[in-house]
């Protein structure tokens, strides 16, 4: 029986990695940076588990922390294979970018380095679309796809939290070629992941359907984002151990580029007697908020734009289906209003 040592699996994505690992008949070390939430993710598995299932012989946890050594050579041994979920991802950016990156660069060479150690040659890396569309297309080019990286030096990748997935992603692929010949590396490169978290406990990227759930922003800005489920985003990396094309491959993972319009009105369609903002804010006025914003400086390349992403090779290696964007924002806002994060 394979064993995977799923780092982050009290994330967001890392929860619903762990559930398809378990499905799909693997054994799974979870770390997590306290032992105090292995229960948390116990609890949010179990219920989408077939009732009799044995969920204490096929799930352990262990205690890791990125920017610690502690723990890394011991978790690693006897293990398959390295399933690296774990990287901070903010909704704002930090006053030191260095307090992002330096976690996602050392975290993810610690766990590569702890890897090669223990003989473990087949690791999936969660990176990210930041990774991949923090420049100018290319001549010809009209989407993104996994030939493309992210310019550090570039406006659109600048961003602390783009710097901080760009660098990671290039170290672990530089360490394999430098040092650890022998691993395999695939990365899963998701834009914003959204969906039906497993439980009250899930990252900021589900936030932007709240605010707009809320009428939090009069207006919104002519932004367009690209989107994909969060159990699509499991499913790429728990298909990547299985098929063997995958390896040595970055894979993008998205459904559909959309704008926080068309969001918005996907969501008052299916809600008609709730207070939904639909309205677009007049380019000047998000400019004119750059100017004291730096979060909102970094969108202002994007005004426009609808940028899309092609995740082709996704669809073709790992035999996926995107589940539709307008139900994977359905499906997000309705676990919003059910569990109370927004009144119904």
């Amino acid at each position: 029986m394979t064993k995977v040592l799923l780092t982050g699996a009290s994330g967001y994505i890392g929860k619903h990695v762990a559930l398809r690992l378990l499905l799909d008949g693997y054994t799974v070390v979870a770390s997590v940076r306290s032992l105090s939430r292995a229960d948390e993710v116990r609890s949010a598995v179990t219920p989408y588990l077939p009732k009799k299932f044995d969920l204490a012989k096929h799930l352990s946890f262990v205690e890791l922390d990125l920017e610690k050594d502690a723990g890394w050579d011991a978790a690693l041994k006897g293990i398959d294979v390295l399933m690296h979920t774990a990287s901070p991802f903010p909704i704002a950016s930090p006053k030191d970018e260095n307090d992002l990156i330096r976690p996602a660069v050392d975290g993810t060479l610690r766990a590569l380095k702890a890897a090669h150690k223990a003989k473990v040659k087949r690791v999936i890396l969660t990176s990210s679309v930041a990774a991949v569309d923090g420049n100018d297309l290319p001549a010809g080019k009209t989407a993104v796809d996994e030939s493309m990286w992210t310019d550090v030096n570039h406006p659109l990748g600048s961003a602390a939290y783009t710097k901080s997935k760009t660098l990671a992603e290039q170290a672990a692929w530089n360490f394999v070629k430098t040092t650890a010949p022998e691993i395999d590396l695939t990365t899963i490169n998701p834009v914003l992941v959204i969906g039906a978290p497993l439980d009250n406990n899930f990252g900021s990227s589900v936030s932007i359907i709240e605010r707009i759930l809320k009428a939090s922003d009069p207006v919104l800005p002519d932004v367009c984002m690209s989107i994909v489920d969060v159990k699509n985003v499991a499913e790429m990396h728990v298909n990547a151990i299985k098929v063997a094309a995958s390896k040595g491959e970055r894979f993008l993972a998205s459904s559909d580029t959309v704008s926080f319009i068309e969001m918005a009105k996907t969501i008052k369609a299916a809600y008609p007697n709730r207070k939904v903002n639909t309205g677009q804010a007049p380019n000047f006025l998000i400019k004119l908020l750059s100017l004291f914003d730096g979060d909102i400086k970094r969108v202002v390349p994007l005004l426009g734009k609808k940028i899309l992403v092609d995740s082709s090779k996704a669809q073709k290696v790992l035999k996926i289906k995107f589940i539709p964007v307008d139900q994977s924002i359905l499906e997000t806002a309705d676990y919003l209003i059910k569990n109370g994060f927004v009144k119904a």
